[in-house]
């Protein structure tokens, strides 16, 4: 149990900003600490369903909604997976090698393309969140709920399932420590979990979703391999911010569309 317990503050101290007791960082701690990371992505979608639902309750108009949902899973994560997606948009945009991609993605420093990038992302997310109106609102933000833990397993199934591009590294080190079995096992039912929520919430939305979901996880894995020689902690933070706004803009072209 302590284990169990340790691997929960490991995967909450890594991916989250949410105060833990201080936790070990040991091979036995990392084992199932990916079992957890979905958890990560309930909080997310906890955290921002009762913030919506707080300024519905006071009127807030849909400037503050979006501004505040666009902030809670930068806020929540510390930016984790933000920084991830700019590092691979520099690597991607630079047009050079694959070590050198590599090696991109390491350096600390932020290109042209990374801040382009942040704010591009950011815009069109704040943008997005205007747009739902009555009902199509609490649709949109019950299906990112869901998306937030979705996105975070399908993100742990890549990390025990893709090929590492180095054998160093944060996903190289979850990787090797993880019981790789039950971190997929765990994982998948995540996903499945999610799957069958969004298809009971709404089946018509929620199959697109679940489609586009897996159109980007194929995206994911095509391009690490052939771009980078396999993923890295930034990429697996870029699919998942990729695939969290994917979410999002096909929930409200739906909702849009179905007014």
């Amino acid at each position: 149990m302590k284990t169990i317990w340790n691997n929960f503050k490991v995967a909450f101290a890594m991916y989250s900003k949410i105060p833990m007791p201080p936790a070990d960082w040991e091979k036995e701690n990392m084992k199932y600490a990916l079992c957890f990371f979905p958890w990560v992505g309930l909080a997310v979608g906890a955290v921002s369903a009762v913030l919506f639902w707080l300024l519905q309750q006071i009127g807030a108009g849909s400037m503050l909604r979006a501004a505040v949902l666009t902030a809670v899973p930068v806020l929540v994560t510390g930016g984790i997976h933000l920084d991830g997606y700019l590092d691979t948009m520099d690597a991607l945009s630079s047009w050079r090698e694959k070590q050198r991609r590599l090696e991109i993605l390491k350096d600390p420093h932020t290109g042209a393309f990374a801040v382009m990038g942040c704010v591009a992302y950011l815009l069109l997310t704040f943008a997005l969140w205007t747009q739902p109106q009555g009902s199509g609102r609490w649709l949109t933000v019950q299906m990112m709920a869901v998306g937030f833990v979705l996105s975070r397993s399908m993100s742990a199934l890549s990390v025990v399932s893709f090929p590492c591009a180095k054998s160093s590294g944060l996903v190289h080190s979850f990787s090797s420590a993880a019981q790789k079995r039950n971190v997929r096992i765990a994982a998948a039912v995540f996903a499945a979990a999610c799957v069958l929520l969004w298809l009971w919430i709404h089946p018509l939305l929620g199959a697109v979703l679940t489609g586009c979901c897996l159109l980007n996880f194929w995206y994911y894995y095509r391009m690490s391999q052939k771009q980078f020689g396999g993923i890295t902690g930034d990429l697996a933070g870029y699919f998942l911010q990729l695939n969290e706004i994917i979410i999002l803009l096909a929930s409200v072209l739906y909702t849009l569309s179905a007014r």
